[in-house]
């Protein structure tokens, strides 16, 4: 009954892993550059101060970058939705549309209650008391049994 592909899925976007390119220059590389200026520079002409000051801090620009895109990475990859966040929706009822397999076209509205939730691939999905599987990201109602719309949270 889904017609919507699992690529679209957001989880399946968190996944991407970070590029270690070898291609790139890190600090550790950035500090190897720089010492090997220092010793082979000549004694009749030194690096000059304002160089110097500048090279170190296009470094510590380069560090402070890195470790705040390497936190921000961490942030994304520890938000990533797990079994946990939904259990709270087991024995809840949930509404999600039902579309027909040969247009898309959402032909209505279907209701179940949640019996398990379920994790595959990096796509969440509750298992309903007909045993159909419904993922996560097409619930648009979740009720206590039997409440109605008022209820709806």
């Amino acid at each position: 009954m889904n017609n919507i592909d699992s690529t679209y899925y957001l989880e399946n976007h968190r996944k991407q892993e970070r590029s270690t390119s070898s291609d790139s220059l890190g600090k550790d590389d950035f500090l190897k550059i720089l010492m090997t200026q220092l010793q082979n520079q000549s004694p009749q002409d030194p690096m000059k101060d304002k160089d110097f000051v500048a090279q170190m801090a296009q470094f510590t620009q380069l560090e402070q970058m890195t470790n705040m895109s390497n936190s921000f990475q961490d942030f994304f990859e520890n938000r990533q939705s797990s079994v946990a966040d939904y259990s709270n929706m087991i024995a809840k009822e949930v509404t999600y549309p039902v579309k027909n397999e040969n247009t898309g076209e959402t032909e209505g509205m279907n209701t179940g209650i949640v019996d398990a939730v379920s994790q595959k691939d990096g796509e969440i999905s509750l298992k309903l008391d007909d045993g159909s599987m419904v993922p996560v990201n097409l619930v648009q109602e979740v009720s206590n049994p039997g409440s109605g719309d008022d209820n709806a949270t």
